[in-house]
């Protein structure tokens, strides 16, 4: 049978051999398995996935020790990503109370009306490997908490992790047909996208992605596709007297995880008179953090991109700026060709007229400098993606101005672009989402309202239009 194996970022080394899956035989078992989990009291499903965060926590060393092999990121951060599996479930309980809770409201003529949601029925999840464990767990908890089936392709990239985490909710008592696991690569993802056997699919992963599965599904209103796309996220910075703490927060936007988040700022847009000093003690800093193995000690600060042709791909895009006329500011380096290591760069794209509006998945990040807030604005704004955007600033009318005038789902002050709260809708506007927020608005999508107009006996009368009798 046709394996896929997963290498570690690090070493090159072999990390796992799996079976690459057959989508119509993963869908058929979750058809067959999901009406009995949907007939199951919320109750039960909701321990169900409280027996998850703990078999989770259980094995948490393993869990966190496999996802920085198999992504490269550094263990401390996959030790973090797998605090967010667990956290997930309380979160997702709580959300579903919240967003889809049954009502009772008064009706006409002493009619009840109930508001109550049912599952849609079997969810496909395509999940990314930046976060292969966090990310698809974020739809599939509330997928199960709502009466899901689940059939889950975890990345090519990352399958071991995907493996792991389903390993976890059998382990917990979920029906092993109505969580499968798909492995693959693009060609199983397909199949399972345009399956006729699912009833919608949640998806994190690139815009092109992602813009492929919004015409797949437009002639199909009747499946509920959510998207989570990238970003070309900017963080801008002003009047701010601290550029060391100024300094810090654009380092941890745009280089933690090496840049590979949704929500990296990939362009950095500063007051011009704040540029020199803010880029000099950005660069010092920078030269500072360590970049390393998911095990060094001391431990890095972040590890390499996730193979060789992302670093591959990252440097013709740094390349490609540099012939446009962009200034680097410090240079993309690749410490050994043959690993996929990258050290942060930046770049002065200023000069450029036509900016290319593209999501560099890495440790890129892009200055632009302005002489004026509302030129901060509309550089921040000049994007088709509108996921995540930062400001910089000490002055709060400054910041109701960003607000007001920033395209992004998420704006924030003084705080860096990415880490966005589990307990907080999470989502983009453009090519950044189809306007369906995940994490903890995810129990939106992952169950539909049903309306009853209710009452305890047939009472009827024409008031108006009969003829006498």
């Amino acid at each position: 049978m046709a394996e896929l194996i997963s290498y570690e970022p690090a070493t090159g080394a072999e990390l796992a051999r799996l079976t690459i899956g057959d989508a119509d035989t993963e869908v058929a078992a979750a058809r067959a398995g999901w009406a009995e989990w949907a007939a199951r009291p919320l109750a039960f499903r909701v321990e169900t996935m409280r027996r998850y965060a703990n078999i989770v926590r259980q094995r948490h060393e393993s869990f966190a020790d496999l996802i920085a092999r198999e992504t490269g990121k550094p263990l401390w951060e996959a030790r973090t990503e797998v605090d967010s599996v667990m956290a997930k479930v309380d979160i997702s309980v709580a959300a579903y109370a919240d967003r889809t809770s049954q009502r009772r409201m008064e009706g006409q003529m002493g009619a009840r009306v109930a508001v109550r949601h049912k599952p849609h029925g079997v969810l496909a999840v395509l999940g990314p490997y930046n976060f292969p464990a966090h990310l698809p767990n974020g739809h599939i908890v509330p997928a199960l908490i709502a009466g899901n089936a689940v059939v889950f392709k975890p990345s090519e990239k990352t399958p071991a992790t995907g493996r792991f985490l389903v390993e976890c909710l059998h382990a917990a008592g979920v029906p092993e047909n109505c969580v499968r696991l798909l492995v693959g690569g693009p060609e199983q993802g397909r199949a399972l996208s345009e399956h006729r056997g699912i009833d919608g699919l949640l998806f994190t992963g690139s815009a092109r992605t992602g813009l492929a599965l919004n015409r797949q599904f437009a002639d199909r209103p009747d499946k509920i596709l959510a998207l989570e796309m990238g970003g070309n996220n900017p963080i801008v910075v002003w009047d701010t007297p601290d550029l060391h703490a100024a300094a810090i927060l654009v380092i941890q936007s745009a280089f933690t995880s090496a840049g590979q988040r949704c929500t990296a700022a990939r362009r950095l847009i500063v007051d011009e008179q704040l540029a020199t000093p803010l880029l000099a003690e950005i660069d010092r800093l920078v030269a500072r953090l360590i970049v390393g193995a998911p095990h060094d000690d001391p431990a890095p600060f972040m590890g390499p991109v996730i193979d060789n042709e992302a670093a591959d791909q990252l440097t013709e895009g740094f390349l490609a700026l540099l012939m446009r006329g962009a200034r680097p500011i410090r240079h993309l380096e690749r410490p050994d060709p043959k690993r996929p290591f990258l050290l942060p760069a930046l770049i002065d794209t200023t000069a450029l007229n036509d900016r290319p509006d593209v999501e560099l998945f890495g440790p890129i990040l892009q200055v632009v400098r302005v002489a004026d807030f509302d030129a901060a604005i509309a550089e921040a704004n000049a994007t088709r993606y509108g996921l995540s955007a930062s400001l910089v600033s000490q002055t709060p009318s400054l910041y109701d101005r960003f607000w007001a005038g920033a395209r992004a789902g998420i704006v924030n002050w003084n705080r860096p672009t990415n880490g966005a709260a589990s307990n907080a809708p999470f989502g983009g506007i453009g090519l950044s989402g189809n306007h369906r927020p995940s994490a903890y608005y995810a129990a939106d999508y992952c169950a539909y309202p049903v309306v009853s107009s209710e009452a305890d006996s047939a009472r009827a009368s024409i008031g108006i239009g009969l003829r006498d009798a």
